[in-house]
């Protein structure tokens, strides 16, 4: 079975572009011009990524919608897109998982993509959110329960 991935940019050419390689590499690629585009299809579908640029109609519009992906039931891994990698760490606090940085070779961006749906996966297995809309990891060593005395 195919995985399936939301691929968000407003750079036509980019998409189409990137949507290419994927399936030919055996994803199912959804796309999205836009911000609003992509948190329609993230509420109306469920894919193992969403992979979004991080500017278009504003800014940071791709941390919306990786803050919507990582809200969802399913609990997609999230990878960044952009042309301009932030100086700081702030991606990761949005949610994002992984920083894809253009231009981008298509055996670096295959490696990549394998490497963080390998990892996501894992960390599902180790951690699953009890309702799918946790973003934070369960800790490693969980709390004993206190007796009451």
């Amino acid at each position: 079975m195919k995985r399936r991935i939301l691929l968000v940019d407003d750079d036509v050419t980019v998409l189409l572009t990137l949507k290419a390689v994927l399936e030919l590499n055996q994803f199912e690629v959804q796309t999205a011009g836009s911000a609003a585009e992509a948190l329609q299809k993230l509420s109306s579908g469920t894919f193992e990524m969403v992979i979004t640029d991080s500017r278009m109609e504003t800014d940071d519009a791709g941390f919306h919608v990786i803050r919507a992906a990582r809200q969802q039931t399913y609990n997609p891994a999230t990878a960044l897109l952009t042309a301009y990698p932030p100086r700081n760490v702030d991606w990761k606090h949005d949610g994002a998982q992984s920083l894809l940085v253009k231009p981008i070779g298509t055996q670096d961006l295959l490696r990549q993509i394998e490497a963080l749906l390998v990892q996501h996966e894992d960390q599902k297995q180790l951690s699953p959110a009890p309702s799918g809309h946790s973003t934070q990891p369960s800790p490693l060593y969980p709390q004993k329960e206190q007796k009451a005395s």
